[in-house]
């Protein structure tokens, strides 16, 4: 047998390395084994591989389970369980039964279940208290948002094939009224209101992430494309005192943007711009431009023109932040190809993409230096710096 020719005897076709083959062949055997009861059984048994039997058993069956973790999520949102005990303490299922109509006997099967999650504890006899997960929930106010707001997500997925066979009517492409109108600029403020306030509150780590990871004092003026009420600019007032800012957002965003910004007297800070960035050229006169959350929400080829757009306001030596979750993020997989992957299907519009597909979009919208700022927390966004 020649070198060329695999272990098996077979020669590999035209383009197929020996080492590929071999790769394919040593995948199909693990997979044999895998599903083999008697490999699972000597598996679990055997000293040396018990611990990771038992780690893969524990996956599998979060996977399997995990809808039911997310609704004891939600169910403990709903009845505002975190905040009851953050503000009277620790209590009993039948105190906290009294507060929420819910018998004490069936609230004690959510609080175990909670426990079990480290979203509650039990704390001394009868009586429960916060979890460290639940504790950290009450410091993220956009996580409870978005917990509320995954009704939506969940009437979509209700049945996932019928999602992935047809790009009908979805309760979140409803919610998102941009994603699914023909002329997003048309839309009247009920229509955006509820999503702008979405993005408000779920923004807030967000600007905070990107402030910390990009210095955007050494910038003249920042222009914030896509910028909903203002979250992000708001956040970089607070902290960047001498950057003019401004935003661009729908008319009917920016106006409602206008309102709030005025009451928290920031409307002579941040000068606020209506119009559809697919169809209205861009504010001039910022030499920093960011896209907070905003690229993923959109087809590649609405990207494509939206990023030209950009490099277009952009004077030379100008500069985009690019900031939001991607796909194939290292040890956080889940959150970009799977939360991501199937929310902005649900959505009817956008994909996660991957660092290497943005930076070889930014090259061709004109971009040159693209480079990638390290944030605190990649699962929740990730930072391309790109220059003009």
């Amino acid at each position: 047998m020649s070198a060329a020719a695999d272990a098996g005897g077979r020669r590999p076709p035209p383009g197929e390395s020996p080492r590929h083959t071999l790769s394919m062949r040593l995948r199909a055997l693990r997979n044999r084994l895998l599903a083999s009861p008697r490999f699972q059984r000597w598996a679990a048994a055997f000293p040396l591989t018990r611990p990771v039997a038992r780690r893969h058993t524990r996956e599998l069956f979060d996977l399997v389970a995990g809808f039911v973790y997310s609704q004891v999520l939600a169910a403990c949102v709903r009845l505002d369980l975190f905040e009851r005990l953050a503000a009277e303490g620790p209590a009993s299922a039948a105190e906290l039964a009294a507060g929420c109509e819910v018998p004490a006997e069936r609230l004690e099967v959510l609080l175990r279940a909670a426990a079990a999650l480290r979203l509650l504890e039990r704390v001394s006899g009868e009586a429960w208290d916060l979890g460290p997960l639940g504790a950290a929930l009450r410091g993220n106010p956009g996580v409870v948002a978005m917990i509320r707001h995954h009704a939506l997500l969940y009437e979509d997925l209700r049945d996932p094939v019928a999602l992935l066979r047809s790009p009908g009517p979805t309760a979140l492409g409803a919610f998102w009224g941009y994603a699914a109108s023909p002329l997003p600029a048309s839309l009247a403020g009920q229509a955006v209101g509820d999503y702008s306030t979405l993005m408000a509150v779920s923004q807030q780590l967000v600007a905070e992430e990107i402030i910390a990871a990009y210095p955007l004092g050494r910038h003249r003026r920042l222009l914030d494309v896509g910028g909903g009420h203002g979250a992000f600019t708001r956040a970089v007032a607070a902290r960047v005192p001498g950057l003019a800012l401004a935003m661009f957002d729908l008319p009917a965003v920016a106006a409602q943007a206008r309102e709030s910004l005025a009451q928290a007297g920031l409307g002579e800070r941040i000068e606020v711009h209506g119009g559809d960035f697919f169809r209205d050229p861009l504010p001039q006169g910022a030499d920093l431009i960011s896209l907070v959350r905003i690229v993923h929400d959109h087809d590649d080829e609405p990207a494509r023109q939206l990023l030209r757009a950009v490099h277009q306001a952009l004077p030379a030596g100008g500069r985009l932040l690019l900031a939001e979750p991607m796909a194939e993020t290292r040890r956080a997989e889940p959150a970009g190809d799977a939360y991501f992957g199937l929310y902005l299907m649900a959505m009817g519009s956008g994909r996660p993409r991957s660092r290497a597909v943005l930076e070889a979009m930014l090259a061709e919208a004109g971009f040159s230096r693209v480079r990638e700022r390290r944030t605190h927390t990649p699962l929740l966004t990730r930072l391309l710096v790109a220059e003009r």
